[in-house]
């Protein structure tokens, strides 16, 4: 007796076999995720949250992050800090909080180790580093000394903000006078505006006042700059003694 052939499937009966349209997409898609217990599974429950993958993507992008200006970010990373230095870690960089000034910064780790070759012991692939004028150190130790003595008048965490009259005087001590108050007004502000690439000033506004960011205590060492201020007032001294002996000796032999 010859077999019947199944009758051919027509739309309706594709559409039968298919999953039903109002499903919802959360069952559809539990079906596609690892078991829990599964190796696929422990992976998917080690994977960095997305809230604080994008937390440290913004650190990493800047190098520091203030709570006052991005809160949230700044609380994804504080709250889950031993994490986010694990993830570092391979890396040989690691994030420091500053918890009272409400700050995170990345810093060098402690174990990294310079290659053998590498005449800067300093160096690290990842980090570049950033060098000083003379000048830019000098402001860099005024404005981290002000911004302490702030502190300690108005307590840790105060916004600390100057005014360019408060610098120019303290500035001309070490630097000496132009002789035009506009030049020595735009030469603080060339300074200003070259620190405020590094993280430590904001910009300079309508009423000649800028704001000292806490990122410049940690910055330098303050032995460092204090012996840098203290051989600047030397030179500066030796300088005056030089300048007015030669005017002296200038003053009693004529030519």
């Amino acid at each position: 007796m010859p077999q019947r052939s199944p009758p051919p499937t027509d739309l309706f009966d594709q559409w039968a076999s298919a999953p039903a349209a109002g499903a919802p997409q959360d069952a559809q898609d539990q079906a596609a995720e690892p078991a829990p217990g599964t190796e696929a599974g422990a992976e998917a429950a080690q994977a960095t949250p997305a809230a604080l993958r994008r937390a440290l993507q913004e650190l990493l992008k800047f190098g520091l992050l203030e709570q006052a200006a991005k809160p949230h970010l700044f609380r994804q990373l504080a709250t889950d800090l031993e994490r986010v230095n694990r993830l570092l870690e391979p890396l040989d960089l690691q994030v420091k909080l500053d918890d009272t000034r409400g700050l995170i910064f990345v810093a060098v780790g402690p174990g990294y180790q310079p290659e053998e070759d590498e005449e800067d012991e300093w160096s690290h692939p990842l980090v570049r580093r950033q060098r000083l004028t003379l000048e830019q150190s000098l402001l860099l130790a005024i404005l981290r000394r002000e911004f302490l003595q702030r502190e300690q008048e108005s307590g840790l965490g105060s916004p600390v903000r100057l005014h360019l009259d408060q610098l120019l005087p303290q500035l001309e001590i070490y630097l000496g006078s132009t002789g035009s108050d506009m030049q020595e007004r735009k030469r603080l502000v060339n300074l200003l505006e070259n620190l405020r690439g590094h993280g430590v000033v904001s910009e300079i506004d309508a009423q000649d006042s800028f704001g000292v960011r806490p990122m410049i205590v940690h910055l330098a060492s303050p032995r460092n700059l204090e012996a840098l201020l203290q051989r600047l007032r030397e030179i500066a001294g030796n300088a005056r003694d030089t300048g007015d002996g030669a005017m002296q000796q200038d003053a009693e032999d004529p030519q």
